[in-house]
């Protein structure tokens, strides 16, 4: 059976629970107390040098990283990765722009929060140009979704599922009031509503 090394308030974990749900695929998850150090002792630091979560571990013992990486892995040969090759590239830029511009961001802000993270003075310095460049993705998005239901294929996509776990969750952060944002509340409502959703708590 596949094994789902995760963090219930983690994102990037989400991503991974949410597609496997979406896929009715059997998994057994184990909790990471990633406040504490789980991911770094040397027992995980085995499955994973990277001492990161998520990790998908197969039946056959490989060993995945990386969320976006486990949505394609899990997608492949489903409506949710398009075979078409210029709707699957577009489904990559998103993959790809949400790591680069916006989970370092929206979502680095939102863990210092809520996992009530000590403010050094570095952290004090980058908070302010983390949500300046949060704002910013979130700007990115909303232009697009005013024109598109979707982000990729005219259709819901891994792209969603990525770009989706941690903008709904970025007012978490501070600084990132999604009011200002009517069309990326609609297509959050519209993600929300696919079948088989769970929320991130679930």
């Amino acid at each position: 059976m596949i094994i789902l090394y995760d963090n219930q308030t983690s994102g990037n974990a989400y991503k991974a629970r949410l597609i496997l749900h979406k896929r009715d695929l059997p998994y057994t998850r184990i909790e990471m107390d990633t406040d504490n150090g789980a991911t770094r002792r040397p027992e995980f630091l085995k499955l994973n040098p990277e001492g990161r979560i998520p990790l998908l571990v197969l039946d056959d013992g490989t060993k995945l990283p990386e969320s976006n990486a486990i949505l394609a892995f899990l997608a492949k040969g489903t409506d949710l990765l398009p075979e078409n090759a210029a709707d699957f590239a577009q489904v990559l830029r998103w993959l790809f722009w949400e790591q680069y511009s916006h989970e370092p961001n929206i979502a680095t802000v939102r863990y210092w929060i809520t996992h009530k993270i000590e403010m050094t003075q570095y952290r004090k310095l980058a908070i302010e140009e983390k949500r300046t460049r949060g704002v910013a993705a979130l700007g990115v998005m909303e232009t697009h979704l005013a024109a598109n239901d979707f982000f990729a294929a005219g259709r819901f996509t891994i792209a969603d599922i990525a770009l989706y776990a941690y903008t709904h969750v970025a007012e978490e952060g501070g600084g990132f009031d999604l009011t200002p944002y009517p069309a990326i509340r609609a297509w959050l409502a519209r993600v929300a509503a696919q079948p088989r959703h769970i929320s991130i708590t679930a």
